[in-house]
C-alpha cells in the first residue's frame, strides 16, 4: 500500500431513520472491515422515532450523532461535516458490506486524481422480482465497467475525498428522500471533470423489492427525482455512464399509442401501429432478455413483461417530475479544473 493512502484517515458514515430492525447487521459488517489505517464509524440518526439510538449505542466503536429529521441528504452532509477522515465512505442502514468492501473502496484513491468511488449491490433473495432487480443493477454495472471515469456514485456504496465533497456543499437537501440526490451530486462533480471510479469488487448486500407493486412504486419515485436532478444537468439526460439507452427508448412506446388514440386512427391502422409498437418494444428488450436468460432463465422469460411494467411506472414518474419541476429555479453547473 502506498504511503499516500496509508496516511489517509477514513470515516464511514451511515445515515439512519427508524432503522432499529436492520442497522445492527449493517454495523456488525462495518465494524468487521479490515483496514490498516485509522477508521472511524459514524451513524447520523435522522430523527428516528423507534429504538435506533439504543441499538447503535451497543456498538462501542460507533460515534452516534442525533439530529431532528431532515432527510437522508442532510443526514449524510451532517456526517461529512462531523467526520475527521480525509476520505468519507457512505453506506445505508439497510446494507451489509461484504468482507473486503472498505479495502476495495479505498484502493482507487492511490491515484491522487480520483475524487470518488462506487461499489455494487448484491442480494441473496430468491423472489422473482428481487432477482430481476439484481439483474437490472448488474446490467448497469456492465455499462460502467466500460468507463474509465464514471458520472454516477450511489450512496449505498460511495466514497469521496472529504475536501472535494465539502467543496461541492455535499448532497442537495432539496431531495427529501434517499433518491437521486447522489445522481445530482455526481453530475455536478462530473461537470468539473473530476475522476470517479467504479469498483465492482466493493460489495454490499441489500434487500431489493420483493413484490411487483413495491418495485413499480420505487421506479416511479426514482424517475420523478431523476428528472429533478437532470434539470441543472440536462446533458446527462442524453447519456450517462449508468443508464441504458434502450431504457430511454422504451419510455416512448406508451406515449406513441396514446397519441395514436387521441389522433383517432382507424381501427385497422391502430391495430397495425399497436403491433409495430409491441414488436419494437420486444426487440428493444431482447438484448437484456438474452443476457438474463444466460444467468437466470426464469427471470429472463419474465423480463419483457417486467420491463413493460417498468416503462409505465417510469413514464408516470417522468411526467410527474416535469410537472413538479415546472417554474422552479435551475441551478447553474459550471466546469472547473480538478486542481
Amino acid at each position: 500500500m502506498s504511503v499516500h493512502l496509508q496516511s489517509q484517515s477514513v470515516s464511514i458514515i451511515v445515515p439512519a431513520f427508524n432503522a432499529a430492525g436492520r442497522i445492527a447487521s449493517c454495523l456488525q459488517a462495518v465494524c468487521r472491515q479490515a483496514a490498516p489505517w485509522d477508521v472511524e464509524i459514524l451513524v447520523v440518526n435522522d430523527g428516528s422515532s423507534d429504538d435506533t439510538t439504543e441499538v447503535v449505542r451497543r456498538f462501542q466503536r460507533v460515534r452516534l450523532i442525533n439530529q431532528a429529521n431532515a432527510g437522508p441528504a442532510a443526514a449524510r452532509n451532517r456526517g461529512a461535516f462531523e467526520a475527521r477522515g480525509a476520505i468519507i465512505v457512505f453506506t445505508d442502514d439497510d446494507c451489509v458490506p461484504a468482507a473486503g468492501w472498505l479495502h476495495a473502496m479505498l484502493m482507487p484513491f492511490h491515484d491522487p486524481e480520483v475524487v470518488a468511488t462506487k461499489g455494487v449491490y448484491r442480494t441473496r433473495q430468491k423472489e422473482l422480482v428481487a432477482r430481476f432487480v439484481q439483474t437490472e443493477y448488474e446490467d448497469r454495472y456492465r455499462l460502467m465497467k466500460k468507463s474509465d471515469s464514471i458520472d454516477f456514485v450511489d450512496t449505498y456504496s460511495a466514497a469521496f475525498r472529504r475536501n472535494r465533497f465539502l467543496e461541492m456543499n455535499g448532497f442537495d437537501p432539496q431531495f427529501p428522500l434517499a433518491c437521486a440526490e447522489d445522481a445530482e451530486l455526481s453530475y455536478r462533480m462530473a461537470a468539473r471533470g473530476w475522476k470517479m471510479k467504479f469498483v465492482p469488487e466493493a460489495v454490499v448486500y441489500h434487500t431489493h423489492p420483493q413484490r411487483l407493486s413495491e418495485y413499480l412504486r420505487k421506479k416511479y419515485k426514482f424517475a420523478f427525482w431523476r428528472v429533478v436532478a437532470l434539470r441543472s444537468n440536462p446533458r446527462k439526460a442524453l447519456k450517462d455512464s449508468h443508464t441504458p439507452q434502450l431504457m430511454k427508448l422504451q419510455l416512448l412506446f406508451i406515449p406513441t399509442l396514446l397519441i395514436a388514440t387521441v389522433v383517432g386512427l382507424s381501427e385497422r391502422l391502430f391495430v397495425v401501429l399497436l403491433a409495430i409498437v409491441v414488436l419494437a418494444f420486444f426487440l428493444s428488450s431482447l438484448p437484456f432478455v438474452l443476457r438474463t436468460l444466460n444467468k437466470d432463465s426464469r427471470v429472463g422469460f419474465a423480463s419483457p413483461w417486467l420491463l413493460a411494467a417498468r416503462s409505465g411506472a417510469q413514464l408516470l414518474g417522468v411526467a410527474a417530475g416535469l410537472t413538479y419541476s415546472a417554474g422552479k429555479p435551475v441551478k447553474v453547473v459550471t466546469k472547473s479544473s480538478a486542481a
